[in-house]
């Protein structure tokens, strides 16, 4: 039986989100702090991981980063606060999707549903590599290497090169790049798309690629251009 990872200090949000797993049919395991997340993680394989931003010993932002280190196990973050500039740090350090408190068991399952389904959607569909002049990208084993040196990007700065390569010269609005990696709809600001274009960008500016660039199109959004289609 796959498992989900519940980490909230909660006991009543634990207990609830628990029996919706079962539902589900998932074994449930429960973290009570930041620590023991961490601890349950290196343990266990685990399906999904519903985290809490605010725990004790170490909060969920923290936790993130440190799963992101080791795995791309889909993250789902919850937490009582709203506010853009958190939404946009825990899309920003490799969750998968953002759900705020109070919400209802059915709502939390739809998202672990809506988050495997798109993360399986993608697997099928990159199993090969993808090239252009000196790049290449395979989202298959995460590899990317410009002129032959290797770029290490993280899972969402991978996706984003992904689907610019694979749409060349189609231009994507951060709203279109927002739905199609983070898979719903996102109300606030939506700079976690430029901040990561920009970090995507300096890693591949290690390696000269005269011959294509991720383009800016200045109202518009941006795309992935080639030499030929330069002016």
């Amino acid at each position: 039986m796959d498992k989900i990872l519940i980490a909230d200090d909660n006991l009543q949000i634990t207990k609830i989100l628990s029996e919706f797993a079962k539902k589900e049919g998932y074994e449930p395991v429960v973290a009570h702090d930041g620590e023991e997340t961490i601890k349950c993680f290196r343990q266990e394989h685990f399906e999904m991981v519903l985290l809490d931003v605010m725990m004790p010993r170490k909060d969920g932002f923290e936790v993130c980063r440190e799963i992101r280190r080791m795995s791309n196990t889909p993250i789902i973050m919850i937490t009582a606060r709203g506010e853009d500039f958190e939404r946009i740090m825990g899309l920003d350090i490799g969750a998968d999707d953002y759900i705020v408190k109070p919400f209802s068991g059915d709502e939390v399952m739809a998202r672990v549903r809506a988050v495997l389904r798109r993360l399986d959607r993608t697997s099928k569909q990159l199993r090969n590599a993808l090239s252009y002049d000196n790049l290449t990208v395979c989202l298959e084993n995460g590899l990317v290497s410009v002129g032959g040196q290797q770029i290490v990007l993280t899972k969402k700065e991978l996706e984003i090169l992904w689907l610019l390569l694979e749409n060349k010269e189609k231009i994507f609005t951060r709203d279109n790049l927002l739905d199609s990696l983070w898979g719903y709809d996102y109300f606030g600001d939506n700079r976690t798309v430029d901040s990561h274009i920009k970090r995507l960008r300096a890693k591949l500016d290690t390696v000269p690629h005269p011959n294509w660039q991720i383009k800016t199109i200045w109202g518009m959004g941006y795309k992935f251009e080639g030499a030929e289609n330069e002016i």
